[in-house]
């Protein structure tokens, strides 16, 4: 996860997740990227449970754990049994001041910062969206197309799900 020191910051924007209309980061990441054990980790924030009110962290429930995991291909049979916690900003704030360590300090500031990108990134989306609507409304049909072009490179892309394993043809023949 790190390299004399230093913080993965690909790590840290790949393990921000939006669950329940908020940005959060799982307990189980963050203990790599604070690169001490899950259960350390959550001894730390059970010593100062009065940091961490509802709205800071909670406990994924089964079920929402169980969807979670099937999202993301996590084995179902490797790993963590019990459902992680999720941190929202806050919490994650609260969290490296209960680690109180320098690599803690070190994965806050740069969690912060991806934080701080990620807002910046979704309000340019948000404004490049605004001005489009704006000169769509201002300029006539002639550059509909246009629009509707630029509408479809600013959309991410749909996952392609591809079969896995054989194919029986009509006649019987295995294939690809």
């Amino acid at each position: 996860m790190s390299q004399a020191g230093l913080v993965n910051l690909a790590g840290i924007a790949s393990s921000i997740l939006t669950l329940r209309g908020q940005r959060v980061m799982l307990s189980s990441d963050l203990a790599k990227l604070y690169e001490v054990t899950p259960g350390a980790l959550m001894q730390a924030v059970k010593r100062n449970v009065e940091r961490f009110p509802a709205d800071f962290m909670f406990q994924l429930p089964l079920d929402e754990w169980k969807n979670l995991k099937s999202q993301n291909v996590i084995s179902s049979w490797g790993g963590a049994r019990t459902p992680p916690y999720a941190f929202i900003e806050q919490g994650v704030g609260m969290l490296s001041s209960a680690l109180r360590s320098e690599r803690a300090v070190r994965v806050y500031i740069e969690i912060m910062r991806t934080f701080v990108r990620l807002r910046r990134m979704l309000a340019e989306h948000r404004e490049l969206a605004q001005r489009l609507d704006e000169l769509e409304q201002r300029y006539d049909k002639q550059f509909s197309a246009v629009f509707e072009a630029i509408r479809q490179l600013m959309t991410p892309p749909k996952e392609a799900k591809r079969p896995i394993g054989f194919i029986a043809d009509i006649e019987g023949k295995q294939s690809k």
